[in-house]
């Protein structure tokens, strides 16, 4: 009864953070006059990727590297098979040139990166951790310069600045709940988890990375209700670039990870790799550079199969 507690009460801190944090990214992109997929993919994303940072490098110093590996290929496989999924059928998504031009290949990249790094060895290490930070740097540098919106915002007219105050208070408390939520959801989780006697890497590559993609999911869905779209892409996509570069980043810079259940390396780096490919072709079909309903229900099917695939 206790966990099934911690789960309900995560879930609505998680729910009102993720409303908080949606008003002080919109209020800043106004106020600095930066593209909404900007700041979906720096400050939101950098948000909501709090709880796999602070999980990962708990586990990884605990003695527990596989939940930390699975928790964020986890999370990056229900990223894009769960909340981009639920996302698109909720409201379709359109897409503009710098979606494949820019952020879909640095997500691609970072996936592929990781997984030269971690494949060979079965083990991420320190400097590898520092190549993979100055990536993401570099990647931001150019997104704050450059980058322009990749998805069309389609009412404007309910952009209403906020007092600075204002946006300091949502940006605090929002990335604040996200992160209590996140906490209460992973330990009420992982409490009935672990009764089932289940393993460390099925752990955080099923029922950690849920729960810690969950700030996503809140933050996405309440965007495209309030059809704040650009934010629910740019987020999504730049949670999975942060998750990799800066979660395992600066996890394996503090201690090296070593893969303990070779699954992770003969399976679940493949699914990851294969969705985030996946997510290239349903842009472009059957209708061009948009996301609806049909290709969130083939994402969905995804995350499905490879739910099943992982617990068999």
């Amino acid at each position: 009864m206790g966990n099934l507690l911690f789960i309900l009460l995560g879930l609505f801190l998680l729910i009102i953070g993720g409303n908080w944090l949606l008003k002080a990214a919109v209020a800043l992109s106004l106020r600095l006059s930066i593209p909404k997929i900007v700041i979906g993919m720096t400050v939101v994303s950098f948000a909501t990727s709090a709880p796999e940072l602070i999980v990962s490098v708990k586990a990884a110093l605990d003695g527990f590297p596989d939940l930390a590996l699975g928790n964020v290929v986890g999370s990056n496989i229900a990223n894009l098979g769960l909340v981009l999924a639920v996302t698109v059928i909720l409201g379709s998504i359109d897409v503009r040139k710098s979606f494949y031009t820019t952020d879909w290949p640095v997500m691609m990249t970072a996936s592929l990166l990781f997984v030269g790094f971690i494949y060979f060895d079965g083990e991420l290490q320190q400097h590898e951790g520092i190549i993979m930070v100055v990536f993401l740097f570099l990647f931001l540098v150019y997104l704050l310069r450059f980058q322009k919106s990749a998805v069309v915002d389609e009412m404007p007219e309910d952009d209403v600045p906020l007092p600075l105050y204002k946006t300091a208070l949502f940006l605090g408390l929002g990335g604040t709940a996200l992160w209590g939520g996140s906490e209460l959801l992973i330990d009420g989780a992982v409490g009935m988890a672990s009764a089932l006697g289940v393993s460390d890497r099925v752990i955080g590559i099923t029922v950690v990375s849920v729960g810690t993609s969950i700030p996503e999911l809140a933050a996405s869905v309440i965007a495209v209700i309030k059809k704040e779209k650009a934010i629910s892409l740019g987020n999504l996509i730049g949670s999975n670039i942060f998750n990799l570069l800066a979660v395992l980043g600066i996890t394996s810079i503090i201690t090296p990870i070593a893969v303990l259940d070779q699954g992770l390396l003969t399976s679940d780096i493949f699914w990851m790799l294969g969705i985030s490919f996946l997510i290239l072709p349903l842009v472009f079909f059957p209708k061009g550079l948009r996301l609806g309903w049909r290709d969130g229900l083939i994402l969905l099917a995804f995350y499905v199969f490879f739910v099943y695939n992982t617990i068999k």
